[in-house]
């Protein structure tokens, strides 16, 4: 008698939902996430179903399986060329195999470690991986979060109310504030939310556009308080990461936009990187360059708050980072705020007028004042910027608490578990 096939659940990214935010692969402990031009996927034979990528990612895509022969898997390659998901083998097709519908014992086995969550703070074999420090719970006050309300296959319709430059004409890194009324359509959203735009058009393979993700820079109650709109911090993007000349899709289509124009939109996205809405919460808030986006919106709901008079906020201090001031978002209306209300704290890279200095110096440079509120159970961080400034600024909160003879794993796994340090790169 042959002996059974062996099967196990594969792990998948549906192609359909997945707003390419990049979580998924930056959370993995294992490196079993990769993608291309257009889609995620999961290498299979490195996947050990740890789970870490589940609970960050924003609309659920990463949590599929389909049940395989070990032998038969889905590759990477037959993987990026999914525009669905492929449908799950029935019971006759799995019994036609050899193994009727069961999992070996050594996958279940496996299957059991999938609701535990890789412990980043144990082992010092491990290389540093930033991501795994931040939280995918929101703060205890957070307001309940609505997701996933529109999807690719119906998304809503919005209207540009406005989009304007909110950094200096002519800078590098040009810089929108653009503007989407929703009508009458229900579209509820918090602080630290995202949504996906949908670029009309195909790609260079004949297929329509996927959504790209953007982080909402206003308040709950609207840009415009009391009405049903939102607003965006876009960057025209016109060359990638290694300074190659590109046309980015979804960022040059949205700052060419005029008033009037309607605009695809899916969401929103977001349940963790919540801000608190107990009084007295501290809120410090390290960004750069379009990062600035969640900052804004929690920035204006607390001053929102205190115009009312109805809400005694904590603390609220800004770490902010970009090459100058002439290509660093709002700029201007950050300077007006009153100095009572939050502090302000401006590293520029490339500024000629002052040496060199990244948001993780300006981490250092306070960490007197950043001690006191890390001892304080009711401060929260909020970091959200480019990829490649996670790892410095984690590098520099270790040096702050190390430095004050305080324990950096037991704090850091403390601020990850009660929902207070929120990581958000891309």
């Amino acid at each position: 008698m042959n002996a059974p096939t062996e099967l196990i659940q594969q792990h998948l990214i549906d192609p359909e939902i997945c707003i390419r935010c990049n979580t998924c692969e930056a959370t993995c402990p294992v490196g079993a996430i990769t993608h291309d031009s257009r889609n995620y996927v999961v290498i299979a034979d490195k996947c050990n179903l740890c789970m870490a990528c589940v609970p960050p990612c924003p609309t659920g895509s990463i949590d599929n399986w389909r049940t395989r022969p070990k032998a038969s898997v889905f590759s990477i390659e037959e993987q990026l060329l999914w525009d669905e998901l492929p449908a799950a083998l029935s019971d006759s097709e799995l019994q036609t195999l050899g193994a009727g519908n069961s999992i070996t014992n050594s996958q279940q086995s496996q299957t059991k470690t999938q609701s535990n969550a890789v412990d980043a703070f144990g082992s010092q074999d491990v290389a540093f991986n930033s991501a795994t420090y931040g939280s995918s719970l929101p703060p205890w006050s957070a307001a309940h979060a609505y997701t996933n309300l529109y999807g690719p296959k119906a998304p809503i319709t919005a209207t540009i109310v406005g989009n304007v430059q909110v950094n200096d004409a002519g800078t590098a890194n040009e810089t929108h504030h653009i503007v989407l009324d929703f009508g009458a359509m229900p579209f509820p959203v918090l602080e630290g939310q995202s949504i996906g735009v949908i670029p009309p058009g195909v790609d260079e393979q004949g297929k329509s556009h996927f959504a790209r993700q953007y982080s909402i820079a206003s308040p709950r109650n609207g840009e415009r308080a009391g009405y049903n709109n939102l607003s965006l911090t876009v960057k025209r993007v016109t060359e990638d990461h290694e300074g190659k000349a590109v046309k980015g899709v979804a960022s040059n289509y949205l700052c060419n936009l005029k008033a009037g124009d309607k605009v695809q939109v899916i969401g929103p996205f977001g349940s963790s990187f919540l801000m608190p809405n107990h009084p007295k919460s501290n809120i410090v808030m390290i960004c750069t360059g379009t990062g600035s986006a969640p900052m804004r919106a929690m920035t204006e709901w607390r001053r929102r708050l205190r115009q009312s008079g109805k809400f005694e906020g904590g603390k609220l201090l800004l770490f902010f980072g970009a090459r100058t001031p002439k290509e660093l978002p709002y700029f201007g209306p950050l300077q007006k705020l009153p100095k009572d209300f939050i502090d302000i704290n401006f590293a520029f890279s490339r500024d000629n007028s002052q040496p060199k200095k990244y948001v993780q110096d300006l981490v250092r440079e306070r960490s007197t004042d950043l001690v006191a509120l890390l001892k304080d159970a009711n401060t929260y961080i909020y970091v959200c910027g480019l990829k490649s400034m996670e790892e410095g600024v984690l590098l520099a909160l270790r040096d702050v608490i190390n430095n004050a003879n305080l324990n950096w794993e037991s704090l850091t796994k403390l601020l990850k578990q009660e929902g207070r340090l929120h990581l958000e790169t891309y």
